[in-house]
Parts: structure tokens; C-alpha cells; sequence
């Protein structure tokens, strides 16, 4: 599995994540205070067959020249467990449409429409400090829901949560019927800032999504 980003993309997400890490690294020290993220549905469209490529940059099959199109985003965060410790070897894996609103799934109906530079499918095995990330697209809308981008945590095969993260001050997250089912605490654990890159000459955007899982290594 490859995790690395281009030099240039791999500076950019590291400036990017760094604004939001102390913050969050104060909270772990209370892990009375962590809120657990939800669970969310996993959709029909998690991929039946994986891409080529699977690694962190959703951008770029391979060795293409020809990127996908979309907002450029660096999407990153830490996986903790119940008492706020990082977690180590955590598989992450994502998936979402491309910026036409199609998954890669065969089923997808719209699936002539997809945007064949897109991955649509990425993963990333996190390290000591339980981090993670990604570049990818800002998602867009589809038939019948609000832009977000799926998550699964898996460590030693075992599935410890599915989820999905929303876009702040999207307005159809309100007539999303899975959005609407989620309390107020639930809501703020999943609805995250795509904030532009300071410096960014292209319109990049950084997302932080920290995910606290209903687990401990004991456990």
C-alpha cells in the first residue's frame, strides 16, 4: 500500500492539519469529555470491486499525468479510542462520488457519467500518533443526498465503525433524511469546515474529521 502524496501535496496537508492538531491533542487528556462518533450507514455503494490504486490520493490513479477534476482538498484527522489514546494500525479507509456525483460502484445508475482520473476509493494505515490522511475532492450532492464522504475503521480485520462526515453550512444537509436523524451532538461530531489553504494559489481546501471510537485495545 502506498501512503505517499507528492512532495508538494504531502507539504500543503501537513500545514493544513497542523492548525487544528494542538487542540485536539488537549482534549484527549479527558476522555470523560470525548464524544463518541456515530455510527452511520454504509450506503449501497461502498465499492464491489476495488480500484487498482488504493492509496491516500484519490487524485491520481497510478501514474497518471491527468488528475481528477473537483476542489482539491487535504482531509485529515487522528483515530482515538474510548479513553482518548490514538490508535495504532488502524486501517481508515473512504470512499464518496466523484464531481459528477457518481461512485465507482457498478451499480451506480449514473455510472457512464464517472470520471474515470477519480480513484473514488482510498486507505491509510495510521501510525503511533493514530493519524490519517488523504487528498481527495470536496464532495458534491447526489440524487437524494447531501455532499459527505464515507468512513470505515477497521484494525486486525475487525470492523470497529462505518460513518460518514458532512460539509459545514452545506445547505441540503437539512433535507438529508440521514443527516435529520442525528442529535445536535452528532450533528457537530459529523459536520466538519472545508477551510481554504492558507497560501494555496489553486483553491485547495483543508478538512479535519477526528474520529473517537467506541474502543479500547483491552477491549
Amino acid at each position: 500500500m502506498n501512503h505517499l502524496l507528492s512532495r508538494r501535496s504531502r507539504r500543503n496537508f501537513l500545514r493544513a492539519v497542523s492548525l487544528g492538531t494542538a487542540a485536539f491533542t488537549a482534549r484527549g487528556a479527558f476522555a470523560e469529555e470525548l464524544y463518541r462518533t456515530p455510527r452511520q450507514t454504509e450506503g449501497p455503494f461502498y465499492p464491489d470491486k476495488l480500484p487498482l490504486d488504493t492509496d491516500n490520493d484519490l487524485l491520481i490513479i497510478n501514474d497518471s499525468t491527468s488528475p481528477a477534476v473537483g476542489t482539491v482538498t487535504y482531509l485529515g484527522g487522528r483515530i482515538l479510542d474510548a479513553k482518548g489514546d490514538p490508535l495504532k494500525n488502524a486501517l481508515v479507509e473512504i470512499w464518496q462520488v466523484d464531481n459528477n456525483g457518481v461512485y465507482i460502484h457498478s451499480k451506480d445508475p449514473y455510472r457512464d457519467k464517472h470520471d474515470g482520473h477519480f480513484q473514488g476509493y482510498g486507505r491509510f494505515l495510521t501510525g503511533s500518533s493514530g493519524e490519517y490522511h488523504f487528498r481527495t475532492i470536496k464532495p458534491v450532492l447526489y440524487p437524494g443526498r447531501t455532499a459527505h464522504i464515507h468512513f470505515k475503521i477497521v484494525k486486525s480485520e475487525k470492523e470497529l465503525l462505518t460513518t460518514q462526515c458532512y460539509v459545514k453550512g452545506e445547505p441540503q444537509n437539512e433535507r438529508d433524511g440521514i443527516y435529520k436523524k442525528l442529535d445536535e451532538k452528532g450533528r457537530e461530531a459529523l459536520t466538519i469546515d472545508f477551510s481554504p489553504l492558507p497560501h494555496s494559489r489553486i483553491g485547495e481546501l483543508a478538512a479535519r474529521f477526528d474520529i473517537v471510537l467506541g474502543y479500547t485495545p483491552e477491549g
